[in-house]
């Protein structure tokens, strides 16, 4: 379990000058495991392109025996004694095979340089959503601090507020019922108090989990952060998120591949065509036969035709099963298509919730705040009770949190509606971190 001690002894560690979201970024850069898995993956696929040359360049082989024979030879309804005699045979020689034509390679190289185009997609996209899976666990801290500064608050005020009751029920000015609503609030904050601990540190981890470091002190928002309205239109962000979601593309050289894939199959039904060359020096030192050994040397060049005649019906089930991936691949590309026009959707709305709701809440502390100062005016002249000024209090700090909250998911917002549409990028981060306040204070 976490204590308020515990929490304000890491937070001591970690003073200092504040890191902004593009520091934790080009942090994770350096370190996220899932980026670096991405970029291994990536550079494993660009070798597929060699590959697929090499399926139309020379073949060359070296090849080479020897072997020890020992021969034991007796004659039935002969004459003729029995023989034993032992010899060894060397050989050794070299083939080399050219592809003239064949359509399955051709196929197969145009198989890889789009298999290595979805695997460039595949990357781009991981640095993309790390962008927005840091910006997320940025916030996540920084709410996740600022719920233990703002309960700590609360905690304060409320104690204050405990001690004023039970001056004032030993004076006989209120009731004990005033006193135990007091303290069951100051408790109540108290097990508030501990779970927002817990939940700042798991929110650390988490983007220790990105970082590959505990975090140090992130920088905040600015308090008067300027919420601007959505220039775009739903339909033209849906227009940008059709032409450059990662996902539909990635779809997209799926499906392109699948027919490709239709193609390389049928081909399995035409003639190959290959330029064939070896030579070939065997000695032997012996025979079955009492004759002295030989030196045999052979240099063969030709073309080597090769016509399909009958497989078994396997070529034509490849055929059947490739066209049936690509109606797959074709059903996975609308999926996707319209994955994406729901996740852009989802998240215009949601940015423009948000954008709406930083305003009203902006609205609402100064309610809360006018509200609490009248509910404490009221109370010390006897209009108002304990009660009153506790739910006044906690008025203002749920106001406070919820304003918090809604800044940082603003921030986030406009991050995922990016991602959404494709075109988030590091620049977009530097926008955000003109809202932040780098300071050597917490």
């Amino acid at each position: 379990m976490f204590s308020m001690a515990a929490y304000a002894a890491d937070d001591a560690v970690i003073q200092g000058k504040s890191e902004s979201l593009l520091d934790i970024y080009q942090q994770a850069l350096a370190h996220d495991p899932t980026l670096a898995s991405a970029l291994s993956a990536n550079q494993a696929a660009q070798e597929i392109i060699e590959q697929g040359k090499a399926l139309y360049r020379p073949t060359i082989n070296f090849n080479a025996e020897t072997n020890a024979v020992q021969s034991d030879i007796r004659y039935i309804s002969s004459t003729r004694d029995p023989s034993k005699s032992n010899f060894e045979n060397y050989k050794y020689g070299v083939d080399a095979r050219q592809p003239i034509y064949r359509k399955q390679n051709l196929i197969q190289i145009e198989q890889a340089t789009t298999q290595v185009s979805q695997a460039d997609k595949q990357l781009h996209l991981s640095q993309q959503t790390l962008i927005l899976r840091t910006t997320q666990a940025y916030f996540d801290v920084l709410i996740a601090q600022d719920k233990i500064d703002l309960i700590d608050a609360q905690k304060t005020a409320i104690s204050s507020q405990l001690e004023q009751a039970k001056a004032n029920f030993e004076v006989g000015t209120v009731t004990i019922t005033d006193v135990n609503e007091a303290q069951a609030r100051y408790d109540l904050t108290v097990a508030q108090e501990i779970a927002a601990v817990n939940e700042y540190q798991i929110a650390k981890h988490l983007l220790q989990a990105i970082t590959g470091q505990f975090p140090p002190k992130l920088a905040s928002v600015k308090a008067d952060i300027k919420t601007n309205n959505l220039a775009q239109s739903m339909d033209s962000w849906l227009e940008v998120a059709a032409q450059n979601n990662l996902n539909i593309q990635i779809q997209q050289d799926i499906a392109k591949y699948s027919e490709q894939e239709i193609e390389r199959s049928k081909a399995g039904h035409l003639p190959t065509l290959d330029a064939v060359a070896s030579y070939t020096d065997s000695y032997a030192n012996g025979s079955y036969s009492i004759t002295p050994g030989n030196e045999l040397k052979t240099g063969i060049i030709g073309l080597q035709l090769q016509i399909p005649l009958y497989q078994g019906g396997a070529t034509s089930s490849l055929v059947r099963q490739a066209a049936l991936n690509k109606q797959k691949a074709q059903d996975d590309v609308e999926i996707a298509r319209r994955q994406t026009e729901l996740d852009t959707q989802r998240a215009y709305l949601n940015l423009s919730t948000t954008i709406a709701q930083v305003k009203a809440l902006d609205q609402a502390l100064i309610s809360s705040q006018s509200q609490l100062d009248s509910t404490k005016l009221g109370y010390e002249v006897g209009v108002r009770t304990t009660v009153d000024v506790l739910n006044a209090q906690q008025q203002l700090f749920s106001a406070k949190r919820d304003l918090l909250q809604a800044r940082y998911n603003y921030l986030v917002n406009i991050i995922r509606l990016k991602a959404a549409s494709g075109v988030v990028a590091e620049a977009d981060l530097l926008d955000i971190n003109q809202q932040l306040v780098l300071s050597n204070d917490r």
